[in-house]
């Protein structure tokens, strides 16, 4: 039979997200396990001090002792999340979202999966989800956004407005008033064009590795040419608006 054994923190105040991990990880890989829980501060240090280690919890197996949960997810020889390494998930689970929502508006409205309206949707709608991720964390945004975009560096006040001016394309966009969308396309080629010119110098130009602030601050996106794409998606798109609208004024 395989067993193991978890000590993991469970107190009034706090149950560790990592302990249940591995419970659930043993549970599917078909352990037997003795769930130790560390109710306290006191009980807590005493097993770092008894084993010489810094975090909770620690996994023993056939009374080896594996370590914490990374430790286990690598016994498994599953992959090892590094929080410094870079990582193109964020953007693609945004857009990938906003995707199939685009088109599950597009179905739901015209009874058909695909139309020019798709795509208007689904920028606006990346726009928009981009926008929250820099809002909800404005300083940590301004700090990515200033070490790249050359407006920014010149007007630091504009690192803040960015997030603000994103959010109202995707707002106008979605309304689809001419007089707004017209406002919307002429504000989104302008920021579209001004960080697409200062992401092609950082990188491709002065060759430096930078992390995006696309989807917010203290991401782990790298700058490069998904950020690229987004600002000529946003231009054309705004040239697309000022060509559709500007007649029915």
């Amino acid at each position: 039979m395989k067993t193991a054994m978890v000590y993991r923190m469970v107190k009034p105040d706090h149950v560790c997200p990592f302990g249940l991990k591995a419970l659930d990880l043993l549970e599917r890989n078909g352990y037997q396990i003795e769930d130790k829980h560390l109710t306290n501060d006191a009980e807590t240090q005493a097993l770092k001090d008894k084993f010489n280690v810094k975090t909770t919890p620690q996994i023993f197996i056939n009374d080896e002792r594996i370590g914490g949960y990374d430790d286990l997810q690598a016994f498994f020889g599953k992959e090892v999340s590094q929080s410094a390494e870079v990582s193109y998930t964020p953007v693609i689970a945004i857009f990938a979202t906003t995707a199939l929502a685009s088109i599950a508006l597009t179905w739901g409205f015209s009874g058909t999966l695909f139309s020019p309206q798709t795509l208007i949707w689904f920028i606006a709608l990346s726009m928009l989800v981009l926008a929250i991720q820099k809002l909800q964390d404005l300083e940590s945004f301004t700090n990515q956004f200033l070490g790249y975009d050359l407006l920014a560096r010149k007007v630091v006040r504009y690192a803040y407005v960015y997030p603000f001016a994103e959010a109202f394309v995707g707002i106008a966009m979605l309304a689809g008033v001419a007089w707004l969308s017209l406002v919307a396309a002429v504000v989104a080629i302008f920021i579209g064009t001004v960080n697409g010119v200062s992401v092609f110098k950082a990188v491709y130009i002065d060759k430096r590795e930078l992390k995006c602030a696309c989807v917010g601050g203290n991401s782990n996106v790298p700058l490069g040419f998904v950020s690229l794409t987004e600002n000529i998606m946003m231009v054309g798109m705004g040239i697309y608006m000022l060509i559709r609208f500007s007649g029915l004024l």
